[in-house]
């Protein structure tokens, strides 16, 4: 055999190597990037699934609340009106001091029944639509502080605009849902609300000066609450940041583009403003 003959064959075997190392590369990086997309795919799914969990969470809450507001205002305060008017009927046959003490009550039943609407008004999705988001807050900061039970602050920036119904009552619920917390589990004094109006930016602003807690609670089970309300933002296409510490209060931030679409109802949507 030639030298020739063995440098042809030495060549022929390195292509041939070559060839089969190529070969292996791209079956290599064919099988990672087939693994990337269905990876890609199975989180697309998951993440459809849980804003399709989400929104029918949401849906549920919002029918039961609407239910709730309308027992509330058809029934219950019917009742009480009832009660209010039969309270005068007995007043005119007692003499002048228990007429005072029946006067009384019924200025409490009187008290519960306006208190009980403006509950009922809290709850109601088609109340909410019609006020829109600014007047709504200030009813519902109104309500609280009637209540005594903690000192809110409500202050509003720039040029008021609608951002569409879909997205004024997720934006009040994550509301209320900060409120309840900061109530239920902070214990706060003094609760903040701001509302910043921009041209192409939205921003609500939840602030309470309670005990705050560790930021390691969103990743357990018992901050399901703060990381449905994160969940709630993302699925009118915005975002919410949420900080705290223990001892330090709580402060969480909704952001989100007027112009963005977000997805409700199993189709797009994107809302404008003029």
């Amino acid at each position: 055999m030639g030298t020739d003959d063995i440098r042809f064959i030495v060549a022929a075997a390195a292509l041939l190597f070559a060839v089969v190392i190529g070969f292996i590369v791209y079956f290599v990086i064919l099988y990672r990037n087939r693994q990337l997309k269905n990876k890609q795919e199975q989180d697309e799914r998951e993440a459809l699934y849980r804003q399709e969990l989400l929104k029918t969470q949401v849906e549920i809450q919002e029918q039961t609340l609407e239910h709730i507001s309308k027992e509330i205002h058809d029934n219950i305060t019917q009742i009480l009106s009832f009660v209010k008017l039969s309270l005068g009927t007995v007043a005119n046959t007692l003499d002048e001091t228990k007429k005072a003490k029946i006067y009384e009550s019924r200025e409490l039943v009187a008290q519960t029944i306006t208190d009980l609407r403006d509950l009922s008004k809290s709850m109601s999705f088609e109340h909410i639509a019609q006020m829109g988001l600014q007047k709504t807050i200030e009813k519902e900061v109104e309500r609280i502080n009637k209540s005594g039970l903690v000192e809110v602050t409500f202050l509003t920036e720039g040029q008021i605009y609608s951002l569409g119904e879909q997205r004024e009552i997720v934006l009040f619920r994550i509301l209320q849902e900060g409120i309840n917390n900061a109530l239920k589990y902070a214990s706060a004094k003094h609760f903040k609300i701001g509302l910043q109006y921009q041209p192409d930016l939205f921003n609500l602003t939840l602030e309470d000066d309670g005990s705050g807690f560790s930021p390691d609670l969103l990743n357990n089970q018992s901050g399901s609450g703060l990381r449905n309300m994160k969940n709630r933002a993302q699925m009118i296409g915005g975002s919410a940041t949420i900080k705290s510490a223990p001892g330090a209060g709580c402060r969480i931030n909704i952001t989100l583009n007027p112009f963005k679409q977000f997805y409700t109802d199993g189709v797009s949507h994107q809302h404008s403003f003029s």
